[in-house]
């Protein structure tokens, strides 16, 4: 089992193929396993890692745990890189992992050459973001004051809706649930706060990849990074937030990128 001592904890990654960088930020109350099933078609265009982020599945989970930020795992992020070689890197981020490739392309540029952004989750771009925000803080944290045992449960289904909650497999279902306590650290210490203005200062090549059903709020964000950043390009998928990293668009353009 691949580990690396970063920044006080312990990181469980792994590697995949060979040629230029590209690591795999995933969601809150997510894993490795979130990126399986994209990894081979991935790992053709580079070499591919993929981690649990700390408090995750297999990662370290410091005690306490109460409270983190995208700041925490953004170094964690940067070290990692710096100890495998593997700077600069496409950074492919999802969701709250969206939030950490951007922090990482403001403040360690040097560890990224590009990024596709799966509906970063910058929810101070948007007013309604802000609201729907609050109202997942709130929803979260009275699962955790009820018993603690439902806050993955309770995450996923305001967050993708319980559709997507009864159609994952088990083992899934299970990450989220074990991953209740680094889900509510994440949602108190918040998501990434950034304005336009330093967006607009990022200017490594960049996908944001927006889906055709999520909410509203979340299309306003895209937008609103889309008029700010120099050097992007944005693509819409069918489907909801559970974007699919090996979407033909987003392979393109990690194939297009100079190495």
């Amino acid at each position: 089992m691949p580990e690396l001592q970063v920044n006080g904890v312990q990181l469980y990654y792994e590697a995949h193929g060979q040629g230029p960088p590209i690591l795999c930020v995933h969601g809150t109350g997510g894993s490795t396993l979130m990126w399986a099933a994209a990894v081979p078609e991935l790992a053709r265009l580079g070499r591919v890692i993929v981690y649990d982020r700390r408090g995750c599945t297999r990662s370290q989970r410091p005690d306490p745990y109460d409270k983190t930020s995208v700041a925490e795992h953004t170094d964690d992020a940067a070290a990692l890189l710096e100890a495998l070689g593997a700077a600069p890197a496409a950074v492919v981020g999802r969701s709250y992992g969206g939030g950490v490739a951007i922090d990482l392309a403001l403040r360690y540029p040097q560890c990224v050459r590009g990024l596709v952004l799966l509906e970063a989750a910058i929810l101070s771009l948007s007013a309604d973001a802000l609201v729907w925000e609050e109202s997942l803080r709130q929803r979260v944290l009275a699962s955790a004051a009820e018993d603690g045992t439902t806050v993955g449960e309770t995450f996923i289904r305001f967050v993708l809706g319980d559709a997507t909650w009864e159609g994952f497999p088990v083992p899934i279902k299970q990450m989220f649930t074990d991953n209740g306590p680094a889900i509510l650290a994440e949602v108190t210490g918040g998501f990434l706060r950034v304005d336009q203005a330093a967006l607009g200062t990022i200017d490594k090549p960049t996908l944001l990849v927006a889906a055709a059903h999520s909410p509203e709020a979340f299309r306003q964000v895209i937008d609103a990074m889309a008029d700010a950043m120099p050097n992007r390009r944005t693509h819409t998928v069918e489907g909801g937030h559970l974007i699919n990293p090996a979407d033909p668009a987003v392979l393109r353009f990690l194939q297009d990128l100079p190495g």
